[in-house]
């Protein structure tokens, strides 16, 4: 069975052949990799799946409700925290992101709907920066697009493109391959 290049090992393997390039539509789902990705910046996506379970547990499940509600102390608890990246910056952002993320989900009744409305990383990093999210550059953006099923950037050949582009129709939107950064 023919894979992206990049799913060499695990847990990249497990990833790459059950959730990456799959359309997601839960808000949670999608609050959750808006806010990994975030805190993927500078760092490797295997890092971060790594330390994924302890990321669900420090973030509520990511519950943008809850998370928004987050104050000094739940900072100062998540700095304190190893088994997630302990940059101030990045858990600052996580906060701030839910807060955006749910006047985002009440002006569109979803964050869902809203986002789906994008194929184009640039600008969806320009619309959220302009609503007020951090950490989500046309890089992560992209990240997240491709994490999320918006944009299908599984190699030709692999298994998984036949199957996630049947869902969207986008064969050859793709104008980049790049593995997860």
């Amino acid at each position: 069975m023919k894979r992206c290049s990049w799913a060499t090992r695990e847990p990249l393997i497990a990833y790459h052949d059950k959730e990456w390039g799959t359309p997601r539509h839960d808000e949670r789902t999608l609050f959750e990799f808006l806010v990994l990705e975030g805190a993927q910046a500078g760092l490797s996506w295997e890092t971060i799946l790594r330390k994924r379970a302890a990321y669900r547990k420090a973030f509520a499940r990511f519950d943008p409700k809850k998370v928004a509600r987050f104050g000094a102390r739940d900072v100062a608890r998540l700095m304190r925290d190893e088994g997630i990246v302990r940059n101030r910056l990045k858990i600052a952002s996580a906060i701030a992101n839910a807060t955006a993320f749910l006047a985002v989900a009440h002006e569109y009744g979803t964050f869902d709907t809203y986002v789906w409305g994008f194929r184009d990383p640039a600008e969806l990093s320009r619309d959220l920066r302009k609503r007020g999210f951090r950490f989500v550059g046309p890089t992560i953006c992209e990240s997240f697009m491709e994490a999320t099923g918006l944009l299908n950037h599984h190699e030709p050949g692999c298994f998984r493109r036949v199957a996630s582009t049947a869902v969207r129709g986008d064969v050859g939107v793709s104008m980049t391959i790049r593995p997860p950064s």
